[in-house]
């Protein structure tokens, strides 16, 4: 495990992300897939995320959205949280930034929780930053195309990058995208208003509780769950 010093500039948060180094952990901003990435993924990711962070921080950002940790079929994939290959172009449009790359080969990999996720964005229309406690890809021993939950000691290394966007992006409020992100932020002091997570049959929950806190009335489909 890698210790993590708070960066001072967007250009040394993602040189500093890309230091990281723990056990059972894929660093999409470091490390290549050798099943799926391109021979520069890793420079892509960093490029997207890079992209990203200067438009959130030129531009300014409603809010910040913190999910768990990154998950195989997405973030591990583009670099970028709560965010499938099926959406890095919605993801550039939301806040006004350059185009984003792919970095793997083969047909574009959807996610189910990116889907709701950014259903729910284009309804609200606000600038959100997509974030991650744990801002890397944990899996189980042995076996990368699995998730896991980071632990407490992975959570506490990368508590100086979350602290360095909050301060800097200044969000108006911060969402945690269900019940782990919220004890976890919560273990680093920092307060976030909890949603329920989109996934196992959380969307409808998860949509009412988005579109109330933006003043958005959910349309029947929405609160039935019929669009997914």
């Amino acid at each position: 495990m890698t210790a993590t010093t708070a960066p001072t500039t967007k250009e040394s948060f993602v040189e500093t992300l890309a230091g990281l180094r723990f056990d059972s952990v894929f660093n999409p901003y470091a490390d290549a897939c050798l099943d799926f990435d391109e021979t520069d993924a890793p420079a892509i990711r960093r490029r997207n995320l890079a992209i990203v962070l200067d438009a959130a921080l030129k531009h300014g950002v409603d809010s910040v959205w913190i999910a768990r940790d990154l998950g195989y079929r997405g973030g591990r994939r583009t670099g970028l949280a709560l965010t499938d290959e099926m959406h890095l172009a919605a993801h550039a449009k939301l806040l006004g930034s350059r185009k984003l790359k792919r970095s793997t080969k083969g047909p574009a990999m959807a996610e189910r929780t990116a889907r709701v996720i950014w259903h729910a964005l284009d309804t609200i229309g606000k600038p959100v930053f997509l974030w991650n406690v744990f801002p890397l890809h944990p899996h189980a021993e042995g076996d990368p195309m699995t998730n896991r939950c980071h632990s407490r000691a992975e959570r506490e290394a990368c508590r100086p990058l979350l602290m360095w966007l909050l301060e800097n992006l200044r969000p108006r409020s911060v969402l945690a995208i269900g019940r782990d992100a919220q004890l976890a932020l919560a273990d680093l002091d920092i307060q976030a208003l909890q949603v329920r997570h989109p996934s196992y049959g959380g969307q409808s929950e998860f949509l009412e509780s988005v579109f109330a806190h933006y003043g958005v009335a959910p349309s029947p489909e929405e609160h039935t769950g019929q669009l997914f």
